[in-house]
């Protein structure tokens, strides 16, 4: 047990409808209505990728939903040692390996009974915000979420079922949280998703979807849309999604399906893959696999580029553990030891090396300088 760990253990033993206008439904109707045409164009070239991709879950929300819950609460600690000093292991990624990665990184640390978050840049280790949850529960940790501009907190507080509870929000680094809704999921590969810095998606108990202004505290009112598996690019523009199991993606003009066939030997082990990250003008997305269980996985192995269906080679050597488009278009391509930097073309602009303990944490988000 290190003295950082000691400190938190010892610490315990102490003590809302935004309106949608008309041109955004309109443009919504607008993909649906182009995914439907350009699906039935090139049916017969997609049979065998429905059958290589499985069959997907289609969510169909209505367009009613009920009004945010209420009062704000406060569940968080306040953040907990605001400064670390970095391990030996950090010390030895400086200088022009180092400025490769001149912005922050956000990385997520799980304990039995805790979730942080830590705010990296440079050398710099700290511990900004924490979600204390009970040993039991698994909504908390398989939510606790960052927006893309590090800015805000998300995570669902458990209720009694253990499969769902109360969505809640914070400022990093807040000591109180609000309460955005009640009755959401906690259950999925990612339940969490971010559309831009300002909008969340999530899911209710009975599967419909539901897009929050987490500015204003108000659920956008609209249908979300028939697609599954979302995911949006760091600044909001392109979706990743399905349509009828076929993967595509759109910045609402724009609409580009693709293929993509997994490697055989591992798509036994699971339970399908989806994109986990989307580069801002949309031509690659990040693909990570689905568990058997409904628990959260935020890695990817693979880079797909949606004009080809073409997969991306990738430089470096031994097995990926994610890739990070982030919104000034750098890449973050994570091994087991550290982080090679990409251009937007996927040539190497550096490494860092990943001090031991920061290598079995999820790396949630980069925020360019």
């Amino acid at each position: 047990m290190n003295q950082d760990r000691l400190r938190f253990d010892l610490a315990d033993l102490a003590e809302e409808v935004t309106p949608v206008d008309l041109r955004d439904r309109a443009l919504r109707t607008s993909r649906r209505l182009g995914i439907q045409r350009a699906v039935a164009t090139s049916a017969a070239a997609l049979v065998v990728l429905a059958a290589a991709t499985g069959t997907a879950l289609a969510i169909r929300p209505n367009s009613q939903a009920p009004a945010p819950a209420g009062p704000s609460v406060t569940v968080t600690a306040p953040p907990v040692e605001p400064s670390r000093t970095p391990s030996p292991d950090a010390s030895t990624a400086t200088g022009q390996s180092q400025s490769a990665l001149a912005g922050t990184r956000y990385y997520l640390e799980q304990t039995s009974t805790r979730s942080r978050i830590h705010e990296v840049r440079g050398t710099r280790d700290r511990v900004v915000h924490e979600v204390v949850h009970e040993a039991a529960s698994r909504c908390e940790s398989n939510t606790v979420s960052v927006s893309p501009d590090g800015k805000r907190v998300v995570w669902v507080q458990d209720s009694t079922d253990n499969a769902s509870g109360v969505l809640l929000i914070a400022t990093v680094g807040d000591k109180g949280a609000t309460t955005l809704a009640e009755g959401i999921s906690c259950f999925g590969a990612r339940p969490m998703r971010w559309k831009g810095d300002d909008q969340l998606m999530v899911q209710r108990k009975n599967g419909q979807s539901v897009l929050y202004d987490v500015v204003a505290n108000k659920q956008v009112v609209g249908d979300p849309g028939q697609e599954t598996k979302r995911c949006w690019s760091a600044d909001g523009t392109w979706l990743a999604a399905e349509s009828d199991g076929k993967p595509y993606v759109s910045d609402t003009t724009d609409l580009r399906q693709y293929t993509y066939t997994p490697p055989q030997q591992e798509a036994a082990k699971w339970d399908g893959w989806e994109a986990r990250s989307v580069s801002t003008d949309g031509r690659y997305v990040a693909v990570g696999w689905i568990g058997t269980d409904p628990s959260r996985r935020d890695g990817s192995f693979a880079v797909v580029d949606t004009r080809t269906s073409k997969v991306v080679d990738l430089p470096g050597t031994g097995e990926v553990r994610s890739i990070l488009f982030s919104a000034d278009g750098t890449v973050l391509l994570r091994r087991g030891t550290g982080i090679t930097v990409l251009d937007r073309e996927f040539k190497p602009l550096g490494t860092v090396t990943e001090p031991a303990p920061t290598r079995n944490r999820a790396l949630l988000a980069y925020v360019p300088a």
